[in-house]
């Protein structure tokens, strides 16, 4: 497992606090040789990643719609640059060149771009490891609508082992050293 996905947010508008943690988890990614794939921008907790991961050492595949190539916010220093037509090709190829998936706090973007991969694991068309980094509880509601829905039989229980649900970037290295794929039962009742 060495290409791992970030979803994360492009918003450089976020407290320091988020930009840490995105500079820690390129770091890890970096200094135990793992390749960044991402959506290949140099702002927001995005740049920090990729930026971080540079510095350490690790490899960069950026996945570039051409809306956002000519903006000027590419990340000029990635190994690799694919640009597409759309987001939706960007996601495709995103989860295609990826053995695993993490997201930092994030917007929609973020959110539409992670809850697609866990949708695609509880269909069972991939089982790679999905991580919540949860900084500063940031996704604490979202885990919370999450229990709703096993409460009121929306989505199984055993869901609940989709994803894991980390506080830092060091603990996210572990879960996707120590990964173990799953074995889920049918979605449907």
């Amino acid at each position: 497992m060495r290409n791992i996905c970030v979803y994360c947010s492009s918003s450089s508008a976020v407290s320091r606090e988020y930009y840490q943690e995105a500079y820690n988890l390129g770091q890890c990614l970096g200094i135990n040789n793992y390749t960044l794939v991402y959506g290949g921008v140099s702002v927001g907790l995005m740049g920090e990643v990729a930026h971080s991961v540079y510095i350490n050492g690790g490899k960069i595949i950026s996945v570039i719609p051409e809306s956002i190539k000519n903006r000027g916010i590419t990340f000029d220093k990635a190994d690799y640059i694919i640009y597409t037509k759309n987001l939706r090709e960007r996601k495709a190829i995103m989860e295609y060149q990826s053995e695993a998936f993490i997201a930092l706090p994030g917007g929609f973007g973020t959110l539409e771009e992670v809850m697609e991969i866990l949708t695609l694991k509880q269909l069972q068309a991939h089982n790679k490891p999905v991580i919540f980094i949860n900084t500063n509880g940031f996704y604490d509601n979202l885990l919370g609508f999450f229990n709703t829905m096993y409460r009121e039989s929306f989505a199984k229980s055993v869901y609940q082992n989709l994803y894991s649900i980390v506080p830092d970037a060091e603990s996210a290295i572990r879960v996707l050293e120590n990964y173990e794929p799953i074995e889920l039962e049918t979605k449907w009742y």
